[in-house]
């Protein structure tokens, strides 16, 4: 966490707090992440002296997570990623069902959106992209990277003749396999080139395109955290079998 800058940490209490209720009213997906563990849990309830996020969906992770000290936080908003750590997690009840409950975090980072997080799409398997142009030709790209607040996308053939920056698309369809099919209008803000050598050695150009998301809608910006989330456990899989 420590490498954000100094400009995104909050440490006055009431910033705090009104950080955390924004979380809670959005009912803002948490990640819980401690060693090598974690599960995705929101925020039941807030004061100035405690708060009480709902259990893991899985019982071993409780039960791991009373054990933990030092819990990683991380939300991401549809303005900004917060972090936090939480000293501890203990067992409680809200509303008369099991939750946890933990002292409030002495600080948290609040990064606006311009320092977004994004995660890389795996190459295998690929996501699919398509959308319709002015004209209602069809284009398809592939997804490079997503994160809540757009997507970069690369396109297997060459660029087609009117497709320009700031062209603006009614319900791209972001097919995700196994999580089903999202449609997003977005404006595309930036063409470049991706340039990769193959095993020839030869460099091989591939059009680039950034996408900003429009009108995202509470639930649409749900599903979307809930997919990154997915990915960025699936690179750290990946990751760790290479290891």
């Amino acid at each position: 966490m420590s490498n954000y800058s100094e400009q995104f940490l909050k440490q006055n209490p009431l910033a705090v707090l009104g950080v955390l209720r924004d979380l809670q009213k959005g009912e803002v997906p948490l990640r819980m992440r401690w060693s090598n563990n974690q599960f995705i849990s929101k925020i039941l309830d807030v004061s100035s002296d405690r708060l009480i996020v709902d259990l893991g969906s899985q019982e071993h992770e409780n039960r791991a997570a009373q054990r933990a000290e030092k819990i990683s936080v991380m939300a991401e908003t549809h303005g900004a990623k917060v972090e936090f750590i939480l000293p501890r997690l203990e067992l409680s009840e809200y509303l008369g069902l099991p939750a946890f409950t933990s002292p409030l975090p002495d600080n948290l980072w609040f990064v606006q959106r311009r320092e977004y997080f994004r995660i890389s799409a795996p190459l295998h398997p690929a996501y699919f992209c398509r959308a319709k142009m002015p004209d209602k030709k069809e284009i398809r790209f592939r997804l490079f990277d997503l994160s809540l607040g757009g997507m970069g996308a690369l396109m297997d053939t060459p660029k087609p003749d009117g497709l320009v920056e700031g062209m603006r698309f009614t319900q791209i369809e972001l097919d995700m396999g196994g999580w089903g099919r999202f449609y997003f209008d977005a404006q595309l803000i930036a063409i470049s080139e991706r340039k990769v050598v193959d095993s020839k050695n030869e460099t091989i150009s591939t059009p680039r395109l950034s996408f900003r998301f429009l009108n995202v809608g509470p639930g649409a910006e749900r599903e979307l955290q809930r997919i990154i989330f997915s990915l960025e456990r699936e690179a750290r899989e990946r990751a760790n079998k290479v290891l």
